[in-house]
């Protein structure tokens, strides 16, 4: 039995605090049992003490032991053992033949209590003996003292009777924490069993069988709600080593292509000598390669940032007006080439917060992208409006359209839709991911509108400068 478990623990706590509840029900059932026999004992006191103070006013011959048992016996229900009966004159003298004197005077508050017609119930205890419960009443006829009655009752029933009853207590708190302590243990055993096989099931469970799951009992519990937890934590795991392994996948090859090319021209260049003409067109086309692993890797670097929360951002106001007026000018060659018309839409003087070099390139991704599949005589189309406390830069192209099924794929590392690798347009699938990362990473977010065959509209919704809010 290992000492730390929670079924171990949960027994000891299930038993401690069924001991503690056991020590506090049996303390105030000790307290009621002793206060009732001490109500009983005084009320029983009393009626004998009535019972003998009516025989007193009208006998005048005493009281034998029989007689004084039999009424003792009358209200305690049982043979008085210790008993004790003394009768007093109103000047405190024993009433010679009338007296059962077991040596208890009267006290002087008793006696002057009796005067008063007041009883009085006093506890004496004398040397080597149990207290005794005594009873002072007093006998009034006519408004006039005529006796005293004292009647009383060892105690020596009532310790017998609650040292009885300790002793059973004591007995039976063991006893029943013992049967409690195992029945706790095997309820808690029962209770964890669940966990037990979900542990031997997670143990087998490794980087390559991450499709498997924790089998459901089906009872809706606490336990269940774990399994499904687990299960959950599984499938998002499975999916990020999917992804993990797609995106190692996807970037060896990105990589590798422009890296053999490298290395195909330089081994051609070192074949044979070459004039200095040929040379140079050898080193332009690696120093483009190189160029393209740059770009990769630079991008790469950026989304690992943007998901580790660690990319650098100078913010600063950017007027969002003047950078797409940036944007439509860098790209105005590339849309000429391509014969695409680059047409500023409607615009609103709006301010964000950012980094200026990081939304340029957002931009410049989405236009490019738009100008790559967009076919000649088209149209990319820059726009900014407000909506509430929030920017709206659109770009909407007349292009190629993305599949519906594929529109959400578009933002994945390396993605590339179909209609894009048939258009024979280059690129590595990053432009969008990169685009999204940094709008998300200034507040935002980048949507999607796309119809196959019409065109697409990215839309960018970034937070407005306070001062503009």
């Amino acid at each position: 039995m290992r000492l730390r478990s929670i079924r171990f623990r949960l027994t000891v706590w299930y038993t401690g605090i069924l001991a503690v509840s056991f020590l506090i029900l049996g303390g105030i059932t000790y307290l009621l049992v002793a206060y009732t026999l001490y109500e009983e004992t005084d009320s029983a006191l009393r009626s004998v003490a009535v019972a003998l103070a009516e025989h007193t006013k009208d006998n005048t011959r005493g009281y034998s032991a029989p007689d004084v048992d039999e009424i003792f016996r009358r209200f305690f229900g049982f043979p008085p053992t210790e008993r004790y009966f003394d009768l007093f004159d109103p000047f405190g003298n024993h009433e010679k033949g009338l007296s059962d004197q077991k040596g208890y005077p009267l006290t002087g508050e008793a006696r002057e209590n009796a005067l008063k017609g007041i009883a009085t119930f006093e506890t004496i205890t004398l040397a080597g003996a149990y207290p005794v419960r005594v009873l002072t009443w007093p006998v009034v006829e006519s408004g006039r003292l005529i006796n005293v009655v004292r009647v009383g009752m060892s105690r020596k029933g009532f310790y017998s009777a609650m040292y009885r009853f300790l002793l059973i207590v004591l007995i039976l708190l063991p006893v029943a924490l013992l049967f409690a302590g195992g029945g706790g243990w095997i309820l808690a055993r029962r209770a964890l069993k669940p966990v037990d096989r979900m542990t031997e099931t997670a143990r087998k469970i490794g980087a390559g069988q991450l499709d498997e799951r924790l089998e459901l009992a089906g009872t809706q519990d606490e336990l269940d709600r774990l399994a499904e937890t687990l299960n959950d934590m599984l499938g998002r795991l499975y999916d990020a080593f999917a992804e993990m392994r797609q995106f190692t996948a996807d970037a060896s090859h990105e990589l590798q292509t422009p890296l053999t090319i490298l290395r195909g021209e330089i081994e051609v260049a070192l074949r044979s000598q070459r004039n200095p003409e040929e040379y140079a067109t050898i080193l332009k086309s690696a120093l483009e390669e190189i160029e393209r692993i740059s770009r990769i890797v630079e991008g790469l670097l950026l989304l690992a940032r943007a998901d580790a929360g660690v990319l650098r951002m100078d913010s600063q106001p950017v007027d969002l007006v003047r950078l797409v007026e940036e944007v439509l000018d860098q790209t105005a060659l590339l849309a000429r080439k391509r014969s695409i018309g680059l047409v500023m839409g409607n615009t609103e003087p709006l301010e964000t917060t950012g980094d200026l070099v990081h939304l340029r390139r957002l931009f410049l991704n989405l236009v490019d992208n738009g100008i790559k599949y967009t076919p000649p005589g088209g149209t990319v189309k820059l726009s900014i409006e407000r909506k509430g406390e929030t920017a709206i830069l659109s770009v909407q192209d007349t292009g190629i359209g993305i599949p519906p099924e594929e529109q959400e794929k578009v933002f994945q590392r390396f993605f590339r839709s179909q209609e894009a690798r048939s258009a024979g347009q280059g690129g590595s699938g990053l432009g969008l991911s990169i685009a999204k990362s940094i709008a998300e990473a200034h507040g935002g977010k980048l949507e999607l509108e796309s119809t196959p065959g019409k065109g697409s509209i990215f839309r960018v919704h970034l937070p407005l400068r306070s001062r503009q809010v």
